[in-house]
């Protein structure tokens, strides 16, 4: 177990305060024979065929802690559902509880599933969670697997953020110090919700610390287990209740200079004491199902594009690595 001195915590302490307030290109690899489409003169923009991205199911993608679909013209998941409906993809992006325990927000995401599945007619979707958006997909598949194809976490939080344990560490409940910390970011995630046009949403920033803590993740993995590895960093069962589980996560802090957001992912990374992970996430915690990787040169919001395509040059675009996939479940036939 990691230990760290009063100094070094409080600069962990003062970090997590600095995102809490900041929160408010290699092209894919071909087709697989089994998923390509007939040859055409006509590409996609990324120099793709057409239906490359083209999913039997619906993909829905499920933002995490202090997320949000969209906060005017910004997207959380920057340009991404764009690119997948290019290639033929349905895309849905609801907005959940930006702040809230993993039990409430998948009850919240179960609801939208239902309606997505009643606009499309289809009788299935692909959940595609970030952060704390991984757990909570995980929970629609746990107890209505028969509304689910497939669950893909990425940078999940699956067994827990060391950070969130020491910020309850730190500002233990009943303290002035937990209130402080409680009210400014409710605040920010009611902000969110007002801007995404979601204000009834309710926001609860201790039972959200507690679902990612480590003890929090491994109290709820215990009520719902599908997919994740019962070792300490290997892979969890592919396929579970006829659901098919995949992660992939980043394991890089600082990518780009112009990201005003990696130098503080950065700092913050220093909490794992040297464990591989993308400034708020290890490589192990992200673990669900197959791991497609754990090591891009990415961090946390390099997995979703951000800040607003800010991500590492010299690594595949996360963009590409949407479309891979939606190709990848494409040639599954989900």
């Amino acid at each position: 177990m990691h230990r760290f001195n009063a100094a070094r915590r409080s600069v962990i302490t003062g970090l997590v305060f600095a995102i809490l307030l900041v929160a408010c290109g290699t092209d894919e690899s071909p087709p697989t024979e089994s998923s390509a489409t007939p040859e055409t003169p006509q590409l996609l923009s990324a120099g793709l065929p057409p239906g490359y991205t083209k999913t039997q199911y619906p993909i829905v993608l499920v933002h995490g802690f202090l997320g949000f679909d969209s906060v005017l013209l910004f997207e959380y998941f920057h340009g991404i559902p764009a690119a997948l409906r290019e290639g033929g993809a349905v895309v849905f992006t609801p907005q959940v509880s930006a702040i809230n325990s993993t039990e409430v927000r998948g009850e919240q995401l179960l609801v939208e599933v239902q309606k997505i599945l009643a606009v499309t007619g289809k009788s299935k979707v692909n959940l595609i969670g970030h952060s704390h958006g991984g757990p909570t997909v995980r929970y629609v598949a746990s107890v209505r697997p028969d509304l689910v194809a497939s669950v893909t976490s990425v940078g999940g939080v699956n067994k827990g953020s060391l950070v969130s344990d020491i910020v309850l560490g730190l500002a233990p409940e009943g303290s002035l110090s937990n209130t402080l910390l409680v009210s400014i970011t409710e605040a920010i995630g009611a902000l969110i919700s007002l801007l995404s046009f979601s204000p009834d949403l309710p926001q609860d920033a201790l039972t959200a610390q507690h679902s990612l803590s480590t003890a929090g993740a491994a109290q709820y993995n215990r009520a719902f287990p599908e997919g994740v590895p019962t070792s300490a960093c290997g892979e969890g069962d592919y396929r579970v209740n006829g659901v098919a589980y995949f992660s992939w996560s980043g394991a890089r802090q600082y990518t780009n200079v112009l990201d005003p957001l990696d130098p503080v992912l950065t700092l913050v990374g220093l909490a794992f004491g040297g464990e591989k992970n993308d400034g708020l996430v290890t490589a192990c915690s992200s673990h669900l199902g197959m791991v497609i990787r754990d090591d891009y040169a990415m961090n946390h919001a390099d997995e979703i594009n951000q800040t607003a395509g800010l991500v590492n040059l010299f690594e595949t675009n996360p963009v590409s690595l949407y479309r891979q996939h939606a190709n990848r479940l494409k040639g599954l036939g989900l």
